[in-house]
């Protein structure tokens, strides 16, 4: 499907950027030292990379230590937020802007290099997940919070699988070139994600089902 199709680096670096800016402003709110916060702006930002290519994929070196690029995304995030990180501190919703917007781009970069590996679909689309929301992950583990991908809630990982089923349909079923379905993908998920979060659209616990509801004995 890729037919010898990269996506252009600015858009991974892009990704990068905006979730290693969802660490450093959350060692910015635990008042983290600048070890701590330049720590966690890594394992956010390039956490889902190394999962992907570590893990899964293992065609060597991963990506994130083979061009610095990277790490200067990681770095130009860290300094941003401790240039303007004290406003942004202050609004949980613009950090969740800026999460979405990650959580997209890095579907489109996770199931763009799974494919491109030759990864059958199923199995890319689950790296591709994996690959949006690794980072997350790894921050929620390293602070000590529930993971939001377990949490039920606002979707998040349901809007990053969203965003690994339609890169492959824009481009397969509909024809669109890659540059222009990897951006309509981006769009998808962070509209969705926005949407959850305006709308306070949310997950239940699985206790909550029919599945699983208590049946109370009936009354004598």
């Amino acid at each position: 499907m890729s037919q010898g199709f990269e996506l252009p680096l600015y858009l991974d670096l892009f990704a990068v950027f905006l979730m290693a800016a969802t660490g450093a402003i959350e060692a910015i709110r635990r008042e983290f030292d600048l070890v701590g916060l330049l720590g966690l702006a890594l394992a956010t930002g390039v956490g889902g990379a190394l999962i992907r290519d570590g893990i899964f994929l293992q065609a060597g070196v991963p990506a994130v230590v083979r061009n610095q690029d990277y790490l200067f995304a990681v770095a130009a995030a860290a300094l941003a937020c401790l240039v303007f990180g004290r406003r942004a501190v202050l609004s949980e919703k613009f950090v969740a802007l800026v999460d979405a917007a990650a959580l997209g781009a890095y579907a489109v970069v996770g199931m763009e290099k799974s494919l491109a590996f030759g990864l059958d679909f199923a199995p890319a689309v689950l790296v591709g997940t994996v690959n949006a929301c690794g980072g997350g992950l790894l921050r929620d583990v390293l602070t000590r919070e529930e993971p939001l991908v377990f949490r039920p809630g606002q979707f998040y990982a349901f809007a990053a699988l969203i965003g690994c089923l339609a890169y492959p349909f824009l481009r397969q079923s509909l024809g669109f070139a890659p540059l222009n379905a990897a951006l309509a993908t981006i769009v998808i998920t962070f509209g969705l994600r926005v949407l959850a979060i305006t709308r306070n659209w949310r997950t239940r616990p699985v206790c909550e089902t029919g599945l699983f509801r208590r049946r109370h004995p009936p009354v004598a």
